[in-house]
């Protein structure tokens, strides 16, 4: 059964997977550049862990959406890059977050050992 397109699948493949897939993936990769730098000093844990949640958020609405075109008949310039982006952010967001937070973890150990190191 193919519906009715939302949008004109070429236009939407070009502006929403190209242009909006690289924006997210550049700011998924300035994301991850800050974890990197952040979380082994224990910096910015809100921020980050909060930021990696919605990105994860977003993931997931992209999924959903992609799916639900792909149940609707709608056309591969349409459903494709939602379900891309979809399963790209959630995945890779859901299996890093806990790693970023171990690495926060880490950070808040050692500070406390050296406070008690401090206080001997």
């Amino acid at each position: 059964m193919m519906m009715e397109p939302w949008f004109d699948p070429i236009k939407f493949g070009m502006l929403y997977g190209g242009i909006g897939g690289g924006l997210l993936g550049t700011l998924g990769g300035v994301l991850g550049a800050a974890a990197g730098a952040l979380a082994p000093k224990g910096k910015g844990r809100g921020f980050v862990l909060g930021a990696f949640t919605v990105f994860m958020l977003i993931g997931i609405l992209n999924l959903v959406f992609g799916i639900y075109a792909v149940a609707t008949g709608q056309p591969y310039g349409i459903w494709y890059p939602l379900v891309l982006i979809g399963v790209l952010l959630t995945v890779l967001f859901a299996a890093l977050k806990p790693v970023v937070r171990k690495r926060y973890d880490e950070a808040e150990a050692r500070r406390m050992d050296a406070a008690a190191f401090r206080r001997t």
